[in-house]
């Protein structure tokens, strides 16, 4: 089953990141691994700035367990990309986001990256923890699709 090209009303927060002139790759496309620079960027800078603290400080830290993308048109050099997020489900010790890209003013995503997020202890890595921190949850039911 192909799932539908992702619209920005399918998301619920908003960031705007710039493209690099190094991001572009030798056919003028923008470089798979800047893409998944920028779904992990706007996790990670929703999660400060909705916890309000220095999340690599918490208790437990989201690693990351899983992270894809769907590519569906270019991105490219010089326009800013807006980023578009939503939280699919929060599980007791993880986090399931979507992250779409956009340029211009397009309503259909460039792109769309899933992104998972696995809790663990911040002193044993190896060991998840169950539940998250509250800090977490409270930034990231928010973005919840109603």
């Amino acid at each position: 089953m192909t799932r539908a090209i992702p619209t920005r009303d399918d998301y619920v927060a908003w960031t705007t990141m710039t493209t690099r002139w190094a991001d572009i790759d030798v056919y003028g496309h923008m470089n798979n691994a800047r893409y998944f620079e920028l779904i992990d960027t706007v996790v990670n800078n929703h999660l400060a700035a909705a916890t309000g603290t220095d999340i690599r400080q918490l208790p437990a830290i989201g690693v990351v367990a899983e992270v894809s993308c769907r590519y569906f048109a270019e991105v490219g050099y010089p326009e800013p990309v807006e980023l578009g997020l939503v939280v699919d489900r929060v599980g007791r010790s993880s986090v399931v986001y979507r992250v779409g890209l956009f340029q211009g003013d397009r309503e259909e995503a460039a792109a769309e990256g899933r992104f998972v997020h696995v809790y663990v202890d911040n002193a044993d890595p190896a060991r998840p923890v169950t539940p998250m921190p509250e800090v977490v949850r409270a930034a990231v039911t928010p973005l919840l699709r109603a």
